[in-house]
């Protein structure tokens, strides 16, 4: 086998031992947890909100924007880091963009803001 398939043998081995390593720890700790259920325990938790009815109830939409809103800057780190790095060589242009792309978000921040998605109530 050449180096090629080698490395490739390497990886899968790794995630071979990793997957299994995993199912070992799950269970164990499946057989050593502590299990009483009780109906208090079993009830569905909404994010702070009491649960209405048993089944299925609608929860606030303002959940998911916060999410979205998280994920959004999030990934505008990952690019703002690698940006960062490679600063000098980009030059001007590399700032241009950046400058462009940080004007983007910025407008989808104060769109949310002034559509009341950041207040708590």
């Amino acid at each position: 086998m050449n180096s090629y398939f080698q490395e490739y043998a390497t990886v899968a081995v790794l995630l071979a031992v990793g997957i299994i390593f995993m199912l070992i720890l799950t269970s164990i700790a499946a057989i050593l947890r502590p299990n009483n259920p009780s109906p208090e325990k079993l009830t569905t938790y909404e994010s702070g909100v009491d649960p209405v009815g048993t089944g299925w109830s609608q929860t606030y939409i303002r959940y998911y924007i916060f999410g979205l809103l998280f994920v959004i800057f999030d990934v505008e780190a990952v690019f703002i880091f690698p940006w960062a790095i490679n600063l000098e060589k980009l030059g001007y242009f590399g700032l241009v963009e950046m400058l462009v792309f940080i004007f983007i978000l910025l407008i989808g921040l104060i769109y949310a803001i002034r559509k009341d998605v950041l207040k708590w109530e």
